[in-house]
């Protein structure tokens, strides 16, 4: 066993006992844990408030060698998640995000910048401008960092660079796009638009800073999540349960 420190989101949590509590963390330097919180569930407690949900504080917690849960021994809380007020959908925005981190990620598979790419999108949640742009970069980032990220770039099938004024299509079980000289009419496939490639494009390369100026159309938008939904729910075997909730 060995004590480590980490700056960590909480991104689930479930009783354990009477009295404490097992979390679900995604830290910065160890990915995915999950800790048994010994008297979490007292009104007073040794860890300040800093286990809710989505909330970001500093850890240390002891390592188990063997397969059962670490232990959490202090949290000290960095910021807590507020949604902008009134907004179910930035409310709604942070909850996905939490299911698809567990989901998605593996336990003790370290991504830094995934975790970094979390709290920035908390940061745009709690902020009163459209959560969108900020949650579909957060989707990109992951399905980047776990390998699964199509090349929105190049046709699937014949590996050449698609034109922005092709009339591509998604190829929904390779979940990669097709170019308009490869479609085929017995493959599982649906239109996209150029304008929504482009959008694409732009939310996985452009700067973080640039995102609140990205204009996303509700048609772009829908085609976007179309598509998104089309890719996680092939990884999972399953749509996310929180999806649901994200009316965009």
């Amino acid at each position: 066993m060995s004590t480590e420190k980490s700056e960590a989101i909480v991104i689930r949590q479930a009783d354990f006992s009477e009295s404490s509590r097992v979390v679900t963390l995604f830290t910065r330097e160890f990915g995915k844990i999950s800790c048994l919180a010994k008297g979490a569930k007292r009104l007073r407690n040794a860890f300040e408030g800093s286990l809710d949900l989505l909330s970001e504080c500093r850890i240390v917690f002891i390592r188990k060698q063997s397969a059962g849960l670490d232990l959490l021994t202090e949290a000290q809380l960095i910021q807590r998640f507020h949604p902008a007020s009134k907004s179910l959908l930035h409310l709604y925005g942070g909850y996905y995000i939490a299911e698809l981190l567990n989901s998605l990620t593996e336990e003790h598979d370290p991504h830094p910048e995934l975790y970094a790419s979390t709290a920035n999108a908390l940061v745009s949640l709690s902020s009163p401008q459209s959560p969108v742009a900020a949650i579909f970069r957060f989707e990109l980032t992951i399905l980047h960092e776990i390998g699964q990220l199509p090349d929105f770039r190049t046709c699937t099938i014949c590996h050449s660079t698609i034109s922005l004024d092709d009339q591509s299509r998604f190829w929904v079980s390779e979940s990669g796009l097709i170019c308009s000289r490869c479609g085929h009419s017995d493959y599982q496939q649906s239109a996209i638009e150029s304008g929504t490639v482009a959008v694409i494009l732009k939310l996985i390369e452009s700067d973080i800073a640039k995102l609140d100026r990205l204009v996303i159309s509700d048609r772009q938008s829908k085609g976007i999540r179309r598509i998104l939904n089309s890719i996680i729910a092939s990884i999972l075997g399953r749509r996310p349960k929180t999806a649901a909730l994200l009316k965009f």
